[in-house]
């Protein structure tokens, strides 16, 4: 038994469990893992003498291996090791998740027509008659939902004829040609405020930032700075606010590569104030200005956005300098808020691994236009995990 143990011994217990194990303060006092392996001891110190549950503690000054232990904590001979963090879990509704996941391609062509009725044809003052837009609309999106090549695509329009989702087949060509169109580019736009509308009753905490989408063009430029020419792939820059609890995009701009993100804000902002209750907006520092501060606030949202290392309090406004102190002074509360801002990111990836993360088309329209249907086709998708999930019910007919 310890208590027998001559105390040098039990000392070198002591620091072996001290140095090895996890010793954690707890209501009952120090909790001391068994160095058997087989539960755990508790130890009380009332700052002159300490007990011990184990058997072999025989009161007096005796000390067991587990007293040393966490005199050794206490007194800072050895570092105390760090409980272990607790990763944060979701609740995942499986069952409306799977049911989702399954019907998804019926329930969106059938959602996809819905939405593609209600757009007028324009006049055709001359020639042939044209192909009815909401036609090539709806096989346009579904082109890019499915991701396959035009031609290959082809029985995925003959299957909605079938159905009665448009009223004829047109060539592929046509589809090719009609996303090239950019007359087009305000309808699609639209088309993603719409399908963000069935959710503006749950969505009040939005975020904002901007991802690209590569393209097969390449540009070359010499860079005085590396002292050679560098080559690089173009891409599409696509600016998006979003609600962060479906991860639906109430709002879209899309620039070139070149364009910087703090002055799309305004825009996004105001979009989807037309049609959202915002109470707070998130987004990173490169966001960061008095006036973009100033219109979140004009909105009655509360800003997250964190300042830079060089930000002072007093070389701005009242509300930079409010914001300012909230940050410093509650940043642990701000941050809380301000990490909302990851479920962009999310909504970035789901749109690139279902729908790709580049764009097939060569000219500027196609391309912008190829990206808004990707917004779109995320959209209805998350309409319809909502459905399930939440039991909301909305129609496109109305």
């Amino acid at each position: 038994m310890n208590s027998g143990l001559p105390i040098n011994i039990r000392k070198e217990r002591g620091y072996e469990i001290a140095a090895t194990s996890l010793i954690v303060e707890t209501e009952k006092g120090w909790k001391v893992p068994s160095q058997s392996g087989g539960g755990s001891y508790f130890v009380k110190s009332n700052g002159f003498s300490a007990k011990c549950t184990c058997k072999d503690f025989k009161g007096g000054t005796d000390k067991c291996k587990h007293i040393w232990a966490v005199e050794f904590i206490i007194t800072g001979q050895i570092k105390r090791k760090a409980e272990p963090v607790q990763k944060k879990t979701y609740s995942q509704n499986w069952p409306a998740y799977d049911k989702a996941a399954i019907c998804q391609k019926s329930q969106f062509m059938e959602l996809l027509s819905d939405l593609t009725n209600s757009i007028e044809q324009p006049a055709n003052s001359m020639g042939r008659p044209a192909l009815q837009i909401r036609d090539m609309i709806f096989t346009s999106i579904l082109k890019v939902y499915t991701t396959f090549p035009l031609r290959r695509f082809m029985d995925e329009v003959e299957a909605a004829h079938s159905k009665n989702y448009i009223s004829t087949i047109p060539c592929y060509s046509s589809i090719g040609h009609f996303m090239q169109r950019g007359d087009i580019t305000p309808i699609l736009e639209e088309l993603v405020t719409i399908t963000s509308l069935p959710l503006k009753s749950i969505e009040n905490s939005f975020a904002v930032d901007s991802t690209g989408f590569g393209t097969s063009q390449f540009q070359r430029w010499f860079s005085f700075k590396y002292g050679k020419e560098i080559k690089s792939r173009r891409w599409v820059k696509v600016h998006v606010m979003i609600g962060t609890k479906t991860n639906v995009i109430t709002s879209v701009k899309i620039t070139s590569e070149v364009e910087n993100d703090s002055p799309q804000l305004e825009y996004l902002v105001k979009d989807t104030a037309r049609n959202f209750e915002m109470t707070e907006v998130s987004a990173d520092r490169a966001y960061l200005s008095q006036n973009n501060l100033e219109l979140i606030d004009s909105f009655g949202a509360m800003p997250y956005i964190p300042f830079k290392s060089n930000s002072k309090a007093t070389e701005r406004g009242e509300l930079w300098k409010k914001l300012y102190h909230y940050f410093n002074f509650n940043h642990e509360d701000f941050m809380e808020h301000y990490h909302k801002r990851s479920n962009v990111e999310t909504t970035f990836s789901m749109i690139k691994s279902k729908f790709s993360g580049s764009v097939r088309a060569k000219t500027w329209d196609a391309q912008v236009n190829e990206v808004l249907c990707k917004n779109i086709c995320h959209n209805i998708c998350v309409l319809i995990h909502e459905m399930h999930e939440l039991g909301i019910d909305f129609d496109f007919k109305k």
